[in-house]
């Protein structure tokens, strides 16, 4: 498709990692059609991060308010008509969101990713792809009209300011190591007590460590517990930063460590390090992008356990089950995994 585009509709409205994916691929179709009007539906957590991202007109889907939510949807694209809707999401409170966009062409994913009857609201798709990371799937969105993409770069947004408050935070704290242990859902967490052991030896190595996340009572709850249990300083910033100013904070950081999370994400957007931690998801899949051959893994030992197939020989994305899969990552493999990654960035 090399058709020029003079009105571009990015429907994508969560999660934090995934529109951070999004985010590289949106910047190549920029580049490719400089003069076009881009609009990104998105989620209102997602917005806080990227609101301000240059050249983007942001619209914002809150599902909290239900049926409303999509009749202002309606409302707001009442006349208008995009020359095409990127639709980047399979979930089907998206799909519903898909009707309400106005636009000549709709381009949704390929068969073999079309799930939730994701088909029905599209009529062209992408490429089909062999085992993509989410990233790259987003990327044969901006392949489909005309962008040309190579190695994500980022231009995330956020102001002095809140690169001040991140200084201002990490004040003296010399080399940093960021820990973000929580992820979405609790089975996906590492123990705290194996994060302490890591901080321990972090600051051994002579960092400074920090433990960042939300306000949660989960993500509140576990910080604790690590901060602790570890026989050194813990810098404990866990609902105390909005999410541009957490980026600053990964953004100074030498090193972050994180399971399944947003913050990984995040931190890759910015060029830091991230160790990631999987048990559930394929890492090769969803892990952090630029850094995947850093990740501590047992998915792919746990998948053939419950499947008795590799990943190669199932559906891309297959998930494995289990409450406490994430305990199967051992204090050594990470200690051995923050070593190997110290000396080979230079640290």
């Amino acid at each position: 498709m090399t058709d020029q585009y003079n009105s571009i509709c990015i429907l994508r409205l969560s999660a934090i990692g995934d529109v951070c994916h999004a985010v590289s691929a949106v910047q190549d179709i920029q580049a490719a059609h400089p003069h076009a009007k881009i609009t990104w539906i998105i989620g209102k957590v997602e917005a806080m991060l990227l609101s301000g991202l240059p050249g983007i007109e942001f619209v914002i889907f809150d599902k909290k308010q239900g049926k409303a939510a999509y009749n202002q949807l309606k409302a707001c694209f009442k006349g208008r008509k995009f020359d095409v809707l990127l639709h980047m999401q399979v979930a089907l409170r998206a799909n519903l969101v898909a009707r309400c966009i106005p636009a000549k062409k709709k381009i949704g994913f390929d068969k073999h990713r079309s799930k939730e009857l994701h088909g029905l609201f599209i009529n062209k798709r992408i490429q089909a792809q062999s085992e993509p990371h989410v990233l790259e799937g987003f990327q044969n969105f901006a392949r489909a009209i005309g962008a040309k993409c190579g190695i994500p770069s980022w231009e995330m947004p956020y102001s002095v300011e809140d690169e001040s408050v991140a200084s201002q935070l990490l004040c003296e704290l010399g080399r940093v190591f960021v820990i973000a242990p929580a992820a979405s859902k609790e089975e996906r967490n590492w123990l705290p007590e194996r994060y302490a052991k890591v901080a321990e030896h972090a600051h051994k190595q002579g960092f400074s460590v920090v433990v960042t996340g939300g306000p949660t009572t989960l993500e509140q709850t576990l910080a604790d517990k690590i901060v602790s249990q570890a026989c050194c300083p813990i810098l404990n910033l866990v609902g105390k930063t909005q999410l541009k100013q957490l980026l600053c904070v990964l953004k100074q950081a030498k090193l972050v460590l994180a399971p399944d999370t947003g913050p990984a994400h995040m931190a890759v957007t910015v060029q830091t390090p991230v160790i990631g931690l999987y048990a559930h998801s394929n890492p090769q899949r969803t892990g952090p992008y630029l850094y995947l051959d850093y990740v501590v893994e047992v998915y792919h030992n746990n998948l053939f356990k419950q499947k008795k197939k590799t990943a190669k020989q199932l559906p891309w994305g297959t998930r494995v089950k289990g409450a406490d899969l994430m305990s199967q990552i051992s204090t050594e493999q990470v200690v051995t995994m923050f070593d190997h990654v110290v000396n080979t960035e230079r640290l």
